[in-house]
């Protein structure tokens, strides 16, 4: 696509200051005092309702991961901008055009919200604001909208689920049940499993799909027990995994082996208690990731925030160390943005999930692990794939 074209009309008029600048010997005030004036950070992301913890985990490790690196970007102080995004889809454009053209801000990131990323990537794609998307899966934000100011440290909901379509057949699984909310980020985790399992040489006996966000599953389960199957494949978070995980251990189902991305167990697994005994998750982090980088970033969260990291902590402190990288290579010049956007294109991110490089469509190529639930812990049984990258497909980035 042609980059020029996404310009704000603040840009066009930015550039324009600079040629009368030549002429008038005037020189705008990022150039007369060089790095001071303050780089401005958009952060959109749930402060309230059901999703607040998620947003608040971002901005912590996002502003952990600032202060470990000096407190500056590419030598500039850094003035936040906050915005709840309030996980609502129908103000996505409105709440990033407060940020875009309310606030001016340098970059934007977040959001939680799958709904809210696709309002808010079509707004900054005209923009060219810098964009890290710190959670969202939705596969069109970097497939068919990708644009080169839009960058992922997060996850596709199709990354998360198609490694464990193999894991599935690896383990005798044949023939599988999919479950979902029907909502896009459920749909494209279904399909992403599929994908992987029918590859694999598995076969979907049947793929259902609730009304989101209701939590009625009775019927559902006696279905599934009527099939039959080798295994279930679902796609729940939240209040809703914690509920589906006790419903079908309460259900008599636990001798089908119930297999999910790590949302189906990240930050409900004690309130699931022995339920989730057993069951197979696939995620970019894991809590227990015996590695030196994973040991010190929970340490030091833990000690400045007094609560246990979780893996939206680690997505934003990655969009922080992707944006450091960028930074510094411009020399704090937020402005120049083809050898920003170069810069953190090349970016090596020594992440506590373990490093990882970003691919042509921006997204994380980064390992999947696999992990199972033994004596109510989540423990990492290996990596499902290595170094995998979303296909992105409908991506035309020029």
């Amino acid at each position: 696509m042609d980059f020029v074209k996404g310009l704000s009309r603040r840009s066009v008029l930015q550039v324009g200051a600079m040629a009368a600048a030549g002429a008038s010997g005037f020189v705008p005030t990022r150039f007369a005092i060089g790095n001071t004036a303050k780089v401005k950070v958009g952060f959109l992301l749930p402060y309230t309702g059901t999703y607040a913890g998620l947003g608040e985990a971002i901005t912590n490790g996002f502003k952990m991961a600032i202060e470990e690196r000096g407190g500056k970007l590419g030598g500039r102080e850094i003035q936040y901008v906050a915005v709840d995004s309030e996980a609502n889809p129908a103000k996505g454009p409105e709440n990033t055009n407060k940020l875009v053209s309310g606030e001016n801000v340098d970059f934007i990131v977040g959001p939680v919200h799958s709904g809210v990323a696709l309002g808010m990537v079509k707004v900054v794609r005209e923009s060219g604001t810098i964009t890290i998307i710190a959670n969202a899966g939705a596969g069109a934000a970097t497939g068919p909208l990708c644009a080169p100011n839009i960058f992922r440290t997060s996850f596709t909901n199709w990354q998360t689920a198609y490694p464990m379509g193999k894991v599935a057949v690896d383990r005798g699984l044949k023939n599988v049940v999919t479950m979902s909310w029907k909502y896009a980020a459920g749909e494209e985790a279904l399909s992403g499993f599929e994908a992987g399992f029918t590859k694999a040489g598995g076969k979907v006996t049947k793929q259902i799909l609730v009304p989101f966000p209701s939590d009625e599953f009775q019927a559902n389960l006696t279905e599934i027990a009527s099939l039959k199957p080798d295994g279930v494949f679902v796609f729940f978070a939240g209040a809703g995994a914690l509920k589906f995980v006790k419903d079908y251990a309460a259900a008599g189902l636990k001798s089908i082996p119930l297999m999910g991305p790590g949302f189906l167990t990240d930050g409900v697994l004690k309130a699931q208690g022995e339920a989730a005994e057993g069951v197979l998750t696939t995620l970019h982090y894991a809590d227990a990731l015996d590695t030196s980088e994973n040991k010190v970033f929970r340490a030091a969260y833990a000690k400045a925030f007094a609560k246990e990291a979780d893996v939206y902590a680690v997505q934003g402190y990655d969009a922080a160390q992707l944006m450091v990288q960028g930074m510094a290579a411009v020399k704090g010049d937020a402005g120049a943005k083809p050898a920003l956007i170069e810069a953190m294109e090349k970016a090596v991110i020594k992440s506590p999930r373990g490093a990882f490089t970003l691919s042509k469509a921006h997204n994380p190529v980064q390992d999947i692990y696999l992990r199972q639930v033994k004596n109510g812990k989540e423990i990492v049984i290996g990596v499902a794939d290595k170094a995998l990258a979303d296909p992105a497909t409908g991506c035309k980035m020029a």
